[in-house]
């Protein structure tokens, strides 16, 4: 997740260093690999047999419960940067890491008082669609499209170049031939999920992690706290010392507290996690999945639900890291940022490096790291793709005129291209660090998507010209700014190295926050009504009262949008 994954990601050279796991570490975690692959390919085999539609294949038929689809939106959510990034900012922050789980808890409250049943309710398959309904199709439909696939090519960039500096770090793998292939491993059955499973398949692929993430972190959870006698005080005082922090480290401020420009990058970092959750277009999608609004409300509510109890385990993860754990700035996890406290503390709880307890624990969370992955880097393809056969194919190119079974082809084929495209640029990316790919994720969806999708739904007066002005410019604002910002030149890492993307003697950052997301939230919105204002075309206006109907109850949800 967001500015999470700018502590959490692994470079080559990280990687190279860890030491290499034994040999039984590496065939436990080798055989839960591919159990976990065979379990996922299976599900999507027999889910494909029911793909007879567009609706089938971009919404799975609306034929998912408030349940089913809470699971999946809670597979979709918590990505590795959760299970594995969380853990590890609070191992090496204390309280402040803690407070990415209250914000991306509390970006679920937006998600539903905001747009969950109403976008269901006036929306079909993608976000444009509910944007279109009232508005000019061929401009609005292509800014939403490029700004969905801005934020989900973002993201899951990350994520593959996350997939194979993990698998390499949990197996020992040193080689670049090695993390080639296996990026190209999970390319190749993320394009195969898709293709074949369409948002069923997809669905059925999340819920099985969701499932196996909460199962492997309840066990690891459990076995900690009963190390430590379910005393959480107990936890917290020994994390504490020996953090070699003391007090401090179960108070805030230790990472975000130190100057002004810190607590107001925390500031933008936070608004861009409680936001931009409403606006991500993965999540956004799965709202079409359900049959009725009480079941996206359900759905949101049992989300709700699983990651609250999901973020409250990695307090217990976090912390324990800190108490069994070497977190040191020589460690293993330091050296990692933290990326490897999860699996090391499953290690120890085990039994320790060595031990038969040990091992399983370990392979099990790397299994379980590994199905995180594939789960979410599905989802965000089917995102991208349905985007650009729908939106783009369907309604720009064809005008409407396009059938279902043509657009559906589109969608795989598309799927196959964004599938590659995302290999071919992970693999020379993997020496870099990509973090603020993540976190100008998050940051585009606030700044741009959510200004659009709020408008639209509660301002009469918004038209075409505001939509575009408040995609493209939330858009480029959250790019430009983050281009100038520290992430990409000029920051400098406690061990004299370099802390951005471009190498050290490069600093043409004059943007002094992280995530932009505190300028470029507020003008999205700025730019949606002054776009709005400064455009005498009120066409928007005739077809507000009929969104407002169809956003409260529902009725011709089923229907193409648009005209």
């Amino acid at each position: 997740m967001s500015g999470l994954l700018t502590s959490a990601q692994v470079t080559a050279a990280q990687v190279t260093a860890a030491p290499v796991p034994s040999s039984d570490h590496r065939t436990l975690t080798i055989v839960l690999f591919l159990v976990v692959v065979a379990i996922t390919l299976y599900v999507t085999l027999v889910a494909s047999r029911q793909n007879r539609t567009a609706a089938d294949y971009y919404a799975a038929g609306r034929s998912f419960s408030g349940f089913q689809n809470g699971m999946a939106i809670s597979g979709d959510y918590m990505s590795a940067a959760s299970f594995l990034g969380i853990s590890g900012a609070i191992a090496l922050s204390g309280y402040d890491g803690f407070l990415y789980s209250i914000g991306f808890l509390v970006a679920w409250l937006v998600a539903l008082m905001l747009v969950a049943e109403l976008l269901r309710n006036s929306g079909r398959f993608t976000l444009a669609d509910q944007l279109a309904y009232r508005m000019r199709q061929r401009p609005v439909r292509t800014a939403a499209a490029v700004s969905t696939l801005g934020v989900s090519i973002f993201y899951l960039l990350a994520q593959m170049v996350g997939a194979g500096s993990l698998v390499a770090l949990l197996l020992g793998i040193s080689s670049d031939t090695a993390k080639n292939i296996t990026i190209a491993l999970v390319g190749a059955l993320m394009i195969f999920y898709v293709t074949v499973g369409g948002m069923k398949g997809t669905t059925w692929v999340q819920i099985v992690k969701a499932v196996l993430l909460m199962g492997g972190t309840l066990l690891v959870t459990g076995i900690v706290l009963w190390k430590f006698g379910f005393n959480l005080s107990d936890l917290l005082g020994t994390a504490a010392d020996r953090s070699g922090k003391g007090q401090a480290f179960i108070e805030p401020g230790l990472k975000y507290g130190k100057t002004l420009t810190s607590k107001i990058d925390f500031l933008s970092l936070g608004l861009a996690l409680v936001l931009g959750t409403a606006g991500l277009p993965h999540i956004l999608i799965r709202f079409y999945t359900v049959p009725t609004s009480r079941a996206a409300r359900s759905s949101v509510q049992w989300a709700i639900g699983i990651i609250g109890v999901f973020y409250l385990m990695t307090l217990v993860l976090g912390f324990g890291a800190a108490a069994m754990l070497d977190t040191g700035p020589d460690s293993q996890v330091a050296a990692t940022a933290g990326n490897v406290a999860a699996p090391l503390l499953a290690e120890a709880a085990g039994g320790g490096a060595g031990t038969t307890g040990g091992a399983v624990l370990l392979a099990l969370i790397a299994a379980v790291a590994f199905a995180t992955i594939l789960a979410v880097v599905a989802g965000l393809t089917l995102t991208s793709a349905s985007s650009f056969a729908h939106d783009i194919y369907a309604h720009v190119l064809r005008r409407g005129q396009a059938s279902e079974r043509q657009e559906v082809r589109v969608a795989r084929m598309a799927a196959i291209l964004i599938g590659a495209v995302a290999i071919v640029l992970a693999i020379p990316a993997q020496r870099l660090n990509v973090a603020f790919l993540v976190a100008l994720a998050f940051a585009v969806a606030a700044s741009a998507n959510l200004p659009a999708i709020v408008y639209n739904l509660f301002w009469r007066r918004f038209n075409t010209r505001g939509a575009v002005w408040s995609i493209y410019g939330g858009l480029g604002s959250a790019v430009v700014l983050v281009f100038f910002s520290p992430v990409v030149s000029g920051k400098v890492a406690p061990d004299g190295t370099s802390a951005s993307l471009f190498p050290l003697g490069v600093d043409f950052a004059w943007f002094p926050l992280e995530n932009p997301g505190i300028v470029s939230i507020p003008l999205g919105f700025l730019l949606g009504w002054a776009g709005t204002m400064l455009s005498r075309d009120t066409d928007s206006e005739r077809r507000f009262d009929e969104l407002q109907v169809r956003a409260l109850t529902g009725a011709g949800a089923e229907v193409a949008s648009g005209r």
